[in-house]
């Protein structure tokens, strides 16, 4: 018996399989272009953030009491601080890092104090330029966030970042 049908050549499957992998591939350009989006949207916080925290240690610094410590031996000081006879608010809470999502910061000591904090994330920033004044003139070089140090600027002395007189210390 011959068959009358003619042969199959997979032209549609073939045009299946390459319609399933253009999916693919856009699908992963999508994903790309959303995990990028939302990393640049945790750096404008971290920046926000970070510098927040650095106006709170300048705010510490500044309204220090004669003969008390002029920089805090942990961030809960700044949230509560005790040296006065009404205990004091120079920041709000401890807020989490938004590049680990751990409320935990790298220290920057000097003396035992704490004169500027960090993330503890290895990624590297998107942003480059337009810093602000807290994170120092050479964070436009970093190739991590752990390395944007925000500290607060000193009216008192703009030429020297805080706790230059001691040695540096990082708490990673």
């Amino acid at each position: 018996m011959v068959s009358t049908r003619a042969p199959q050549r997979g032209y549609t499957y073939l045009l299946v399989l390459f319609l399933v992998a253009g999916l693919g591939l856009i699908a992963a350009g999508i994903g790309q272009t959303w995990q990028a989006r939302a990393q640049r949207e945790r750096e404008a916080e971290l920046i926000a953030i970070g510098t927040e925290m650095a106006r709170a240690l300048r705010h510490y610094h500044d309204h220090s009491p004669e003969g008390a410590p002029s920089w805090p031996a942990s961030l809960d000081e700044l949230v509560e601080d005790h040296r006065f006879p009404t205990p004091q608010r120079h920041l709000r809470r401890i807020y989490r890092d938004p590049m680990t999502g751990e409320p935990d910061w790298g220290l920057v000591r000097a003396g035992g104090r704490i004169v500027g904090i960090h993330s503890l994330s290895d990624k590297t920033p998107f942003r480059h330029h337009d810093l602000p004044p807290e994170l120092g003139q050479g964070a436009g070089d970093a190739t991590r966030y752990r390395d944007w140090v925000f500290r607060p600027v000193l009216e008192s002395a703009p030429d020297q970042a805080p706790g230059t007189a001691g040695p540096r210390a990082r708490d990673d």
